[in-house]
């Protein structure tokens, strides 16, 4: 069930054919699920390209609305604008492991990583499930990292799957959402596309497109919850208008309830894949196309509309899920 079987559309512009981050070619997405009594956790990959990422990087930005949140690899991001490792998604205890698996894989496709030539950046978000998983028990592994990104096609779940599983938004199940628009420049249409994360939002401020206030009836506790959100697109931008656009983010979140609380993690995370920079480069020059920037308000009004129905996308797919010491949280469907 997506947002737009019951009615959840978000702005006008059109969607691409999957109304997903992979309408973005080459971008692929992958979940291994952990379910188990007090287990309700797991692992998310999103692969930007089918190459090899670490010696064919691409342009990337990060951005953070509220940073309580312990996410791997954006520092050099912001440094060097460049992406060179597939995006890990899991629980807060799971980033070490997933890291490591990042590293592992590079390390099997690029010998030299470490002797030879640099060390690769590993790129982890997180969000605590703690409510509904047992995170003490640090159950997400390597070989659930390595299912994660093996298990990566275009077409893929949303709601409880994945690193989405043990997730709560806005008093609900939350999880995995996701969401693409179309925007026509120079008489070709390109994706924007993103994935949520959806952790966050506090119960009875969710607030839908058509104005309805949904409450869950569970005690509005202050915000302590996190959103990863993940853009990617086929625009050539570069580092400055990217990091320009994924900040737009922040007013789908804003149209939905919430306030990015003291105690939420809310981070953005974009990539295209237009613009490509060689690990081994022999030139002096890169050549790197980017956007008119007065074309650019069409980028930011896309990227509003489709993080609000990525959101709402992990809520309508979310199934109640029992977890730990025989805790739950509600569907969304049974409130519509």
């Amino acid at each position: 069930m997506r947002a737009r079987d019951v009615g959840l559309a978000c702005g006008d512009l059109p969607t691409g054919p999957r109304n997903a981050i992979s309408d973005v070619p080459g971008v692929t997405i992958g979940h291994c699920t952990l379910s188990d009594g007090d287990i309700q956790t797991g692992v998310t990959a999103i692969i930007p390209h089918p190459g090899n990422i670490f010696t064919d990087k691409l342009v990337a930005a990060a951005d953070v609305l509220n940073g309580f949140g312990k996410s791997v690899g954006l520092m050099q991001i912001e440094e060097l604008g460049q992406l060179e490792t597939p995006i890990l998604l899991t629980n807060t205890f799971g980033v070490g492991t997933c890291a490591n698996a990042l590293i592992r894989r590079a390390i099997a496709e690029n010998p030299r990583i470490g002797r030879r030539t640099s060390t690769v950046n590993p790129v982890v978000g997180e969000c605590n499930d703690g409510v509904l998983n047992d995170i003490q028990a640090m159950a997400v592994t390597e070989a659930h990292a390595f299912a994660a990104l093996d298990a990566a096609r275009a077409d893929f779940a949303s709601g409880g799957v994945g690193a989405g599983r043990g997730m709560t938004c806005f008093g609900f199940q939350g999880g995995i959402g996701t969401a693409s628009r179309l925007i026509r420049l120079d008489g070709v249409d390109h994706v924007i596309g993103g994935l949520v994360l959806a952790n966050f939002g506090r119960a009875g401020d969710l607030r839908l497109p058509d104005g309805r206030r949904i409450d869950p009836g569970a005690n509005a506790d202050p915000e302590r919850g996190s959103i990863i959100i993940i853009l990617a697109t086929d625009i050539p931008l570069d580092h400055r208008q990217l990091r320009r656009v994924i900040r737009r983010a922040g007013v789908g979140l804003a149209r939905l309830g919430s306030s990015w609380g003291h105690g939420s993690g809310d981070v953005m995370l974009g990539f295209t894949t237009a613009n490509r920079v060689p690990h081994d480069g022999k030139s002096d020059l890169l050549a790197v196309r980017m956007l008119n920037e007065s074309r650019i308000d069409a980028l930011f009004g896309a990227v509003a509309d489709l993080v609000q129905e990525a959101v709402l996308d992990a809520l309508v797919a979310g199934e109640p899920v029992i977890g730990r010491g025989g805790r739950t949280r509600p569907g969304l469907l049974s409130y519509l």
